[in-house]
């Protein structure tokens, strides 16, 4: 039997007045690949997402994390209906959202934004920045005459601490973390509900990184705001997550509190990430275990059977290789999928 993390029955919707805003139900994404240039036929499947469930609550932030390629930004772009998921299920505020038509899609876009990764080629360059936040005003018909374009623009400007007389400038005239402040700006003017917020920090300066993960949380609260946060670091993800959940090769392999999986780490993956996070003490670097891991990260084009992880795990039996773990409450609030795991096979 499987358990998934607060996922309640199959076609057993919560309501819109639910805590729970997003539920994602065996969610997979597998991208073809194709032979031929007249007679395309599909020869493989990349399965960048294979099977990831979880729930998002009204008004927290969920981290989700794990290294380049193992599907992070593809789970969000599927939850933003940006790709048609293979198979599973996405419900926000309990309505599936594969089931609503183009022009349902994009009303029910207004509740749901993102901020994307590149401040620098996610806006532009032909636009101002007033026009590029006020865009989607005009867009969703949310403003009635110029004066009160201007007056909203210029009061989002001054949300994400950039003065109103910059609505003039083109992205070139702005710094890297001003771009960024934009983009979010960009993704407020529509009041939403949930926003992907897809690494909006890895390509800024560690100062500037500060700013706007302190920026994000100011927002959040000001706004009623839900996140879902992506990134590769982890200490990023400490700072600005209620909970944490960790991705390897397309599957969610660990989910906790975040200071439950910093502090009590189950699944060996989550280890080796913890033990790769720089500690400035000298004296608790080098007493912290460490988990080296061989080899490459498998292709999503053939991935391994059984545990995707068995081929770099340090602890993996026989059974890893044939088994493919199922994601299980091993600990209270604390899931994980590993065969080692402590309780895992307590159920």
């Amino acid at each position: 039997m499987t358990t998934l993390p607060d996922t309640q029955a199959v076609g057993d919707a919560p309501g819109a007045d639910s805590e729970v805003i997003l539920d994602v139900r065996d969610l997979k994404m597998h991208f073809p690949v194709t032979s031929g240039i007249i007679l395309q036929r599909t020869v493989a499947q990349i399965k960048a997402v294979d099977g990831v469930s979880f729930q998002v609550k009204r008004g927290e932030t969920f981290g989700l994390v794990g290294e380049s390629g193992c599907g992070k930004t593809t789970t969000g772009r599927c939850i933003l209906q940006l790709y048609k998921p293979t198979e599973g299920q996405i419900f926000f505020e309990g309505e599936e959202l594969s089931s609503l038509s183009t022009r349902q899609m994009r009303a029910k876009r207004r509740e749901m934004q993102v901020i994307f990764q590149d401040p620098y080629s996610s806006l532009n360059p032909r636009m101002t920045a007033g026009n590029i936040i006020g865009e989607p005003l005009i867009v969703h018909g949310l403003v009635e005459n110029k004066a009160e374009y201007r007056e909203r623009v210029a009061e989002l400007l001054q949300n994400v601490g950039l003065n109103p007389y910059m609505a003039d400038r083109f992205p070139h005239e702005f710094s890297g973390g001003q771009r960024q402040r934009i983009g979010v700006a960009r993704a407020l003017s529509v009041s939403p509900k949930f926003i992907v917020a897809d690494e909006p920090v890895s390509a800024l300066d560690v100062s500037i990184q500060a700013q706007i993960i302190n920026l994000l949380e100011e927002l959040q609260e000001q706004f009623g705001l839900t996140f879902l946060f992506i990134a590769h670091d982890l200490s990023v993800v400490r700072h600005i997550s209620d909970r944490v959940g960790v991705m390897y090769l397309g599957h969610l392999v660990e989910l906790a509190d975040r200071n439950e999986i910093y502090v009590n780490p189950l699944h060996p993956y989550t280890k080796a990430l913890l033990s790769a996070v720089p500690i400035p003490d000298p004296v608790l670097d080098a007493q912290r275990e460490r988990v080296l891991l061989t080899g490459e990260v498998p292709s999503p084009l053939n991935p391994p059977s059984g545990c995707v992880f068995h081929p770099r795990c340090p602890i993996a039996i026989d059974d890893c290789n044939a088994n493919i773990p199922e994601l299980r409450e091993v600990e209270p609030n604390h899931w994980a999928s590993c065969l080692r795991v402590p309780g895992y096979g307590a159920y």
